[in-house]
Order: C-alpha cells, then sequence, then structure tokens
C-alpha cells in the first residue's frame, strides 16, 4: 500500500491522464462516428460496451509493452516512436483519419467497429503509457495503468469537447503534452537495459544512473521534441494556403 502514496505513482498517474487526454480525444470521435445511427435507447449502451471493450484491449496491449519494455534495445526504440510522436503532436497532419469509420444501426455491429478502430489507433497511447508507468518503478505498474485509464476514459468521451475548446483555446497544452512526450523519452531511452548494465553490451555507451542524469534526459528529450516540432509546424503551409492551392 505504502508503494501507492509515493510521489512517483501520483507523478506517473498525472502523466498517463495527461497522455491519454491529448492522444486519446480520437477515442470520443470514433465512438461518436460508429454509433450515430444507432437508435437513441441504444446509443448509450454502444458507447459504454465500446468504452469498456477498448479500456480491456489497451490494458492487454499495455500489459505486453510493458513486458517487451524489458528487453534490451526496445526501450530505446520506445523512446525514439515517442520523440517522434510528440514531434506529430505539436506538428500535426491535417488530413482526417476517420473518413473510413462507417456507422452501424446494429448495437454490436457499432461497439466492434469502436474496439476495432481504438486497437489500430492505440500505438501511441500504449507505447506512451508503458514508457510513463515505467517511471513509477517497483511491481505497481499495472494497478497504475489501469487507474489512470480508468480515470482518464470518462474525461475523453464525455469531457472531450471541453477539452478540445481547452486545447483550442489554450495551445500551450498541447505543447506541454509533447514535451511530456519527450521528456518521457529521454528517461526511458536511459534506463534501457543496454545503457544500464556494464557487464554486457560493452559498446554501448553508459550513462550512470542518477538522478541528475535522468532529470537532464527529460529535458533534453522535451526540449528536442519542442525545437522538431516548432521547426516542422514553421515549415507546412498553413491551411489558408493550403486552400487556395
Amino acid at each position: 500500500m505504502e508503494a501507492f502514496m509515493t510521489p512517483e505513482f501520483w507523478v506517473a498517474v498525472g502523466q498517463i491522464i495527461m497522455i491519454d487526454i491529448l492522444l486519446g480525444g480520437d477515442n470520443a470521435v470514433v465512438i461518436a462516428l460508429a454509433c450515430r445511427k444507432l437508435p437513441p435507447a441504444q446509443r448509450t449502451k454502444g458507447i459504454l460496451w465500446g468504452t469498456a471493450g477498448a479500456i480491456v484491449l489497451r490494458v492487454i496491449l499495455i500489459f505486453f509493452a510493458l513486458t517487451l519494455l524489458a528487453i534490451p534495445f526496445l526501450k530505446i526504440v520506445g523512446a525514439l516512436l515517442l520523440l517522434w510522436i510528440g514531434v506529430k503532436l505539436l506538428a500535426p497532419d491535417h488530413d482526417d483519419p476517420h473518413g473510413n469509420i462507417q456507422g452501424s444501426d446494429k448495437l454490436w455491429a457499432a461497439v466492434k467497429t469502436v474496439i476495432v478502430a481504438d486497437l489500430v489507433m492505440s500505438v501511441d497511447n500504449v507505447i506512451a503509457i508503458a514508457g510513463a508507468a515505467q517511471g513509477a518503478g517497483g511491481g505497481h505498474q499495472m494497478p497504475l495503468v489501469i487507474f489512470g485509464l480508468l480515470v482518464s476514459i470518462p474525461i475523453i468521451v464525455w469531457g472531450s469537447q471541453l477539452v478540445i475548446k481547452l486545447m483550442d483555446r489554450f495551445p500551450m497544452i498541447i505543447t506541454l503534452g509533447g514535451m511530456l512526450l519527450g521528456w518521457i523519452a529521454g528517461t526511458m531511452l536511459i534506463s534501457d537495459p543496454a545503457v544500464v548494465r556494464l557487464d554486457a553490451w560493452t559498446w554501448v555507451p553508459k550513462i550512470p544512473q542518477t538522478d541528475i542524469a535522468k532529470y537532464a534526459a527529460g529535458i533534453a528529450g522535451a526540449l528536442l521534441v519542442l525545437a522538431i516540432g516548432k521547426w516542422v509546424a514553421s515549415r507546412r503551409p498553413k491551411a489558408h494556403d493550403a486552400a487556395t492551392v
């Protein structure tokens, strides 16, 4: 029980909630599109069952991700993917990814659509949440993941419009979210077994596992995402410019 009272645990919970809100906003869109043709009496059931199935599926995926991250070099790969996801958050592609999501007037067909679409769209969430859970340490990573998801899913499903309006009004929220992913990527990279173990993979540079090294790597990752994201965004044509071409 003491493990759940540590600052590291609650910091990781906060990170998971923020990650799932920032990267999981599409889930609310998917649910709305998949359930839009259901009769009003069944729409709430479709939303609830689809969300429940998506949560269970994501927990299973994150369990495997946490297990795989113990393999040497996979944390390094995961860190690079997180950096890329953070940059995409700051410089998003404006193509609509939801055009091929079909609604259904049958309850279980709509539920299946929600679950399958969430599976396809969950790769970034799974990697980011697994990385955040790693920071909590100890043997309570899965309870942490489940708790974080249970808190954030209702926010996404029922508060998605509010979250989107807040992001539109305060773009700094998205910037901070991208930098958070960079922070997690930096701390994940230096905790890879290939970097930590002095007796193996001697050709890999070793980094001392100190608080200073952890914070330095996190800051470096956050600043790297910010710099690359702003640079990529500055080189892309503005939406109104693209419309006039």
